[in-house]
């Protein structure tokens, strides 16, 4: 009775470097060989182009360059079976294929059956959908291959088990959100049982514009139980042995990496969004606006987190109505993370435009025109920085303000990322604490005392807007569960809360889509999830 070493290769590859993620999938498969005697190594979905490649699957040279790729595949003469992710064209349809290659040549090909159309995804966009199943065998077992969507539904499983199979290989891209983890073990559980059928589930990591890939690759032997579990939001190469006794598949106990808190569990999200997003692009490091509040100071422990504080710089820009408790919290902050931190001052600059501006204002009264100015010459402030020295500008608004557009455009709205676009107030705060747990960076003061804007003398951001636990409430039932104005008032809502704060989400449509791309960690963030018209019509009571 032999025992067949199956390697997870959970890769953190570039969306469209080909060539790149061809090499990588040679170097780990020979790391797998040498490390651990791997049989087979499965690669996840989409490999060869990463995932999503979006509109790069309609270049007219994709083809060429996934066969380019997989002829160096075949020619580098890797040490074992690979099973791997790749676009390809066959009688001039576009699959979302997976293939095995064996012995120097590509032995079996399955194209994906369920294509996803919701949420982030828009498979249909692209691909056509397979219908057959496909069994490989690997020494002596029969396994059948799935692609990412397909073990969510149970005509895939079911098909494959009345082929023949003893095994289901399921190759992922499946981008995190708060309870994915859960829900994934969940589905994959369930079919395993009620198929009798041990399956290996492998995912990528990393991040790609607004999806995080946190990894957590696992197997489950045919009782549903996970046997083997990788570590999330890290590359990482986890064996899976499986023997075969008398024609049914044992898989057999190995490494499981422990399960992440809730807040845990977010944060690692953001850490691995902000370094990828940088780094994939190109950066050099980053460089925020550090005002004494607590978004920028959660950002800046997230950006010294994913970058180390060398490629990190915070800037306080002050002006008249900046209090001295908020210059202080930003000066601690700064020295206990170690960046490089600069005060510069937009009085003179402010007073300049203003003064500018004296014919235009004449016989005006002072209004919010004012306070977007102060917020607008900080972005000035940052942007040059960010031209002159290559650093990327983070923008710190959270989820609650950029539903209600409580953010200024081409002021504090301005960068290239957001850590926190996708997380409420409620959450900065349970954030900031978690984070604290660790080490604490983040001054006690930022986190208990009332936010403010401090664009006006005085001024507390729950002035213009509900508290910030019962709007976070009315933000979740209205986004993320699409329930109407009325219904949420009849969850128990002031009438008046609730009305008020869906007409900012409706009206601030248009200052969203002109916003920074930010890390998704819910099921319906403010990117591909919510697609609404600038210009409509629609009433939001019913």
């Amino acid at each position: 009775m032999a025992t067949v070493q199956i390697v997870m290769a959970q890769i953190n590859t570039l969306v469209g470097d080909i060539p790149g993620n061809t090499q990588r999938v040679i170097e780990a498969t020979r790391a797998a060989s040498a490390q651990h005697g791997a049989d087979l190594v499965i690669f996840p979905e989409l490999t060869l182009t990463g995932y999503p490649p979006e509109d790069l699957l309609l270049r007219p040279s994709l083809c060429d360059r996934i066969d380019a790729a997989l002829a160096s595949l075949v020619a580098a003469e890797l040490p074992c079976a690979v099973l791997l992710g790749y676009p390809r064209r066959m009688g001039g349809r576009l699959f979302n294929m997976a293939g095995l290659l064996q012995d120097g040549r590509i032995v079996a090909e399955y194209a994906k059956q369920k294509l996803p159309n919701y949420q982030v995804f828009d498979e249909q966009r692209y691909f056509v959908a397979g219908n057959s199943p496909c069994l490989v065998e690997i020494a002596g077992i029969r396994a059948a291959i799935t692609v990412c969507e397909d073990i969510w539904h149970p005509d895939p499983v079911v098909q494959a088990v009345e082929a023949g199979a003893q095994l289901m290989l399921n190759l992922n891209a499946s981008p995190v959100h708060l309870g994915k983890m859960e829900s994934r073990r969940e589905t994959v559980a369930q079919h395993a049982a009620a198929n009798q059928l041990p399956i290996v589930y492998v995912n990528s990591v990393g991040g790609q514009d607004e999806l995080v890939f946190d990894g957590g690759s696992f197997a489950v032997d045919a009782e549903g139980e996970v046997q083997v579990q990788a570590q999330r939001y890290e590359e990482q190469m986890v064996p899976v042995a499986v023997e075969l006794q008398e024609q049914q598949v044992r898989l057999l106990a190995g490494d499981r990496a422990p399960d992440l808190e809730r807040l845990e569990e977010v944060y690692n999200a953001l850490v691995l969004g902000v370094r990828d997003y940088v780094n994939k692009n190109g950066f050099k490091g980053v460089v925020l606006g550090l005002s004494g509040g607590i978004d920028s100071a959660l950002t800046l422990a997230i950006a010294v987190d994913a970058l180390g504080p060398e490629r990190v710089e915070a800037v306080m820009m002050p002006f008249r109505y900046t209090s001295d408790m908020s210059k202080n919290d930003a000066e601690d902050e700064a020295n206990r993370l170690g960046v490089n931190y600069q005060v510069i001052s937009i009085e003179p600059m402010f007073d300049a435009f203003m003064s500018a501006l004296s014919g235009e204002f004449a016989g005006t009264a002072r209004d919010t025109t004012e306070e977007n100015l102060q917020a607008r010459c900080r972005g000035v402030v940052l942007m040059a920085i960010s031209n002159k020295k290559g650093f990327m500008v983070l923008t710190t608004g959270n989820k609650s303000e950029m539903a209600v557009g409580y953010a200024t455009l081409y002021g504090d709205m301005v960068g290239g990322f957001n850590a926190l676009k996708d997380v409420p107030k409620t959450m900065v705060f349970e954030l900031s604490r978690y984070r604290n747990s660790i080490s604490e960076v983040i001054p006690e003061n930022v986190i208990t005392r009332p936010p403010s804007a401090e664009l006006a003398p005085d001024q507390k951001d729950e002035d213009s807007l509900p508290p910030y636990d019962i709007l976070d409430r009315i933000l979740y039932l209205y986004v993320e569960r699409d329930m109407s104005a009325n219904a949420i008032i009849a969850e128990g809502f002031e009438a008046e809360d609730v009305q008020r704060v869906v007409r900012l989400i409706d009206l601030n449509e248009y200052k969203r889509r002109q916003a920074a791309v930010g890390v998704r960690i819910t099921e319906r963030g403010f990117g591909r999830d919510r697609r609404y018209p600038i210009t409509n019509g629609w009433k939001a009571g019913v």
